[in-house]
């Protein structure tokens, strides 16, 4: 079977794991199964299944699905199979807003009003959006991807340093902080679902229609450039892209860990494919990781539940472990 069949394949088996998930998910929580068995005959039941389990099942996957297809925009764009979908600081910009909201309105007696207008969300998107724009304005554009890199970097770690100035002037800020570094999909309702398929909608088009552009990149920028590619525009596309989709997610679920790492990995263990069919791949591995921590999440501990982000740090961490240490082969990705 050639590598577009292979693809096909990975992506129908995806498709029916996460399906499979979705309905494993409407039946994981404090009340089991019960609110399944009842839901036609029982009001309280259909409102947990329909506004809470689902919403928040399929948000994981779409939130996941950004992560990983951010993930394979980054290693593209960086070619450097370790960079994650927060290199330019868009996580730290998120974090940081969210500081700052807290900070500003939440001891104020119009905090709700306020928090109902603009809500953490908009504050974690606006500030990862800032972080990306300011490590663009530090590298002084999208020319030189080394100078891109660090930029980010620097910015990650001056914004950070930022946000645990704030949050040590306002301590009382530091359980609502703590909660969204560990990430979390227990907000995600209907309305964060319908924001984040749009974004991934997008993504994914555009991400996709430039993945002959990044296979030309992934060999080298000189070779790039003899084959008449438009580098400057290109980076500035995919640096958008990965912006937007890194904070769409982040900014409804929190700082969620390894996702975007980990997921093209897996695709590239799986199946060798061109950049266009790494990104959807690494879309669907990705929301497949997050929806399944979730649910794992839910059930281990049930009724209580673990913060979802710390779950993928461990699994993604030991994966990309033994990533490392596995015996040396030919066409490894570390």
């Amino acid at each position: 079977m050639n590598s577009a069949g292979r693809s096909l394949w990975l992506g129908g088996a995806l498709l029916l794991a996460a399906f499979a998930l979705l309905l494993l998910g409407a039946g994981v929580g404090s009340t089991g199964f019960d609110s399944v068995l009842h839901a036609r005959s029982d009001a309280v039941a259909w409102q947990i299944l329909w506004d809470i389990r689902l919403p928040r099942t399929l948000g994981a996957w779409m939130a996941g699905g950004l992560l990983g297809l951010a993930g394979a925009v980054a290693q593209g764009l960086f070619r450097n199979p370790l960079a994650d979908p927060y290199l330019l600081g868009s996580a730290s910009g998120a974090a940081l807003g969210v500081a700052l909201a807290l900070a500003a309105f939440g001891a104020s007696p119009f905090a709700s009003q306020w928090l109902l207008r603009l809500g953490l969300t908009g504050a974690a998107f606006a500030g990862a959006v800032i972080g990306v724009v300011l490590t663009l304005a530090l590298a002084k554009g999208v020319q030189h991807t080394l100078r891109l890199l660090l930029a980010g970097v620097i910015v990650g770690v001056v914004l950070g340093a930022i946000r645990d100035l704030v949050t040590i002037a306002e301590p009382d800020t530091l359980q609502a902080m703590q909660g969204f570094m560990l990430g979390s999909t227990g907000f995600v309702g209907w309305a964060a679902c319908g924001v984040m398929a749009v974004m991934l909608l997008a993504s994914l088009l555009v991400a996709a229609s430039l993945g002959r552009v990044l296979d030309g990149l992934a060999l080298g920028e000189a070779t790039a450039l003899s084959l008449g590619l438009p580098l400057v525009a290109v980076r500035a596309t995919l640096v958008a892209v990965l912006a937007l989709a890194t904070g769409a997610a982040v900014a409804q679920t929190g700082l969620i860990a390894f996702v975007g790492l980990a997921a093209p990995h897996l695709v590239r263990s799986l199946v060798k494919t061109t950049h266009g069919r790494l990104v959807v791949l690494s879309a669907g591995m990705g929301g497949l990781l997050l929806m399944g921590a979730d649910v794992i999440a839910r059930w281990v501990i049930a009724p209580q539940e673990l913060p979802v982000g710390v779950l993928t740090a461990v699994l993604g961490g030991s994966y990309l472990l033994w990533l490392m240490h596995r015996r040396r082969r030919p066409g490894s990705v570390l």
